[in-house]
């Protein structure tokens, strides 16, 4: 007889855990039944797959490559559940989403009210998180979709291009409007007082760099972990400028975007999926939402 999917959740846990005992309590069976069911998948599959020799267990090499199919082979039933779920008619619906943060400040909002408007009945798990945690978040199937930029991926993660973003200086409307539509010059940077996000951030570096390969080095005053504090002390101050997406910017009537001459280089917005990764109803009304939206707001065509 061939193993059962509890032997593949047992050798799992054990192969993560390194330990029986732990493994036991997670699965919440005994030690020596934990101890049995794996005796009795390795005389299933005629091969010993876990080394008991040492302080702690750990997969033999044939035990690694049979821990590895295993994880793929409980994500593929996972999504098989999924899927048998799925209603076509988005009467009901789940949908796991994660994008990076710039998003959650302009993008976000809007999209999750077009999906609550037009299929209320899908429930949303929105997260916000790097880059390649996202991609590897749906590589684990933990994810149906993301939203991130084009570029390097992950082998797997495919992408499809939603628009191009633009970032610029971002001041208050008056000192903007002194301006006209004529851009700054990079070198006026260098007695800008700015306010930042902090280095985790992937935009922070992408600015960064623009800095380095034209020589300028503006004073930073404020660094900071979210958007929502570097418009409002930007708009309170009035002095301090900050560099962010041109669309942050459109969504704040005391702010406005001033471009740089040269402008920074602009990024293409993405959805991210599995490769050949069931695609739910849920997932597939959501893609046709996010491009129906960027193209009524008007974002530049990726």
């Amino acid at each position: 007889m061939g193993p059962e999917l509890r032997h593949l959740r047992y050798l799992i846990a054990v192969a993560e855990h390194g330990n029986f005992t732990r493994a036991a309590e997670e699965l919440r069976i005994s030690q020596p039944t934990l101890s049995q069911q794996i005796r009795q998948l390795e005389r299933a599959v005629g091969v010993q797959l876990l080394d008991r020799s040492g302080r702690g267990v750990r997969p033999t090499d044939a035990g690694e490559v049979y821990v590895h199919y295993a994880q793929r082979a409980l994500r593929e039933l996972a999504a098989a559940d999924r899927a048998v779920l799925d209603v076509a008619d988005l009467s009901r619906g789940h949908l796991r989403l994660a994008v990076t943060p710039t998003f959650t400040a302009y993008l976000i909002g809007p999209l999750v009210e077009a999906l609550h408007t037009h299929h209320p009945g899908i429930t949303l798990d929105l997260r916000e998180m790097t880059q390649d945690r996202i991609e590897a978040g749906l590589l684990a199937d933990e994810l149906d979709l993301g939203i991130a930029f084009a570029g390097s991926h992950l082998p797997g993660i495919d992408a499809t291009a939603l628009f191009t973003e633009t970032l610029s200086l971002v001041v208050t409307t008056d000192r903007a409007g002194s301006r006209g539509d004529r851009p700054l010059p990079v070198g006026d940077l260098a007695g800008q007082q700015l306010a930042l996000l902090s280095a985790d951030f992937a935009t922070r570096n992408h600015i960064d760099d623009y800095f380095a390969r034209h020589r300028v080095s503006p004073p930073i005053a404020v660094e900071a972990n979210t958007i929502q504090a570097l418009t409002e002390i930007v708009r309170r101050t009035g002095l301090l400028a900050t560099v962010l997406p041109d669309a942050i910017a459109d969504d704040h009537v005391h702010l406005a975007p001033v471009p740089l001459d040269p402008p920074l280089p602009a990024r293409v917005a993405s959805l991210l999926h599995r490769e050949s990764a069931y695609e739910s109803a849920a997932a597939r009304a959501f893609s046709r939402l996010a491009h129906d939206l960027v193209r009524a707001r008007g974002y530049a065509p990726a």
